[in-house]
């Protein structure tokens, strides 16, 4: 690559490595599996940035590949089998933090596409129409899986689930 464009791609991770640690931590719940996802992201970034620097959307873009190795991470699960489970952590002391450790078990029951569905509506905040199109799907079939991600997590959760919250029509 040259140099110019070594520095567009730096200039561009750069700025961007909180918010996609951020929306990577969201997908994941676990600090480590994010930065993989990150970096795996930023890997397969910089492979195809001749190509892609010139991207209308460039955070679309980068947003799809992150969920699609999200998704992809998620259907592969082998390496589960071979290094098992985590270890457990502490029990948070009360509160939110126990809210959102009670949510984020609940959320990594529910189906991947799902997870990534609600994750990316409810905590990133994104519009039905952004979903879509990070997804490759239609906007109808983000809501559809909206709909059965929260009954899902409704099942899991009893009445403890918060109901979504109330804007405009996005």
């Amino acid at each position: 690559m040259a140099s110019g464009t070594d520095e567009a791609y730096l200039a561009y991770v750069n700025g961007r490595t909180g918010a996609l640690r951020r929306m990577a931590f969201l997908l994941c719940g676990n600090e480590h599996q994010a930065d993989d996802l990150v970096q795996e992201t930023i890997t397969k970034l910089y492979a195809r940035w001749p190509r892609i620097s010139a991207v209308e959307n460039l955070d679309a873009y980068v947003h799809t590949m992150m969920v699609r190795a999200f998704l992809d991470e998620k259907r592969r699960g082998w390496w589960r089998v071979l290094l098992g489970s985590p270890p457990d952590r502490a029990a948070p002391v009360a509160g939110a933090a126990e809210d959102r450790t009670v949510l984020r078990a609940a959320l990594a029951k529910v189906p991947p596409r799902q997870q990534a569905v609600l994750v990316l509506r409810f905590l990133c905040d994104l519009a039905v129409s952004e979903v879509a199109e990070i997804l490759g799907c239609s906007e109808g079939t983000v809501k559809s899986q909206t709909s059965h991600g929260l009954t899902a997590l409704r099942k899991i959760l009893g009445e403890r689930v918060p109901a979504p919250r109330q804007g405009g029509a996005r």
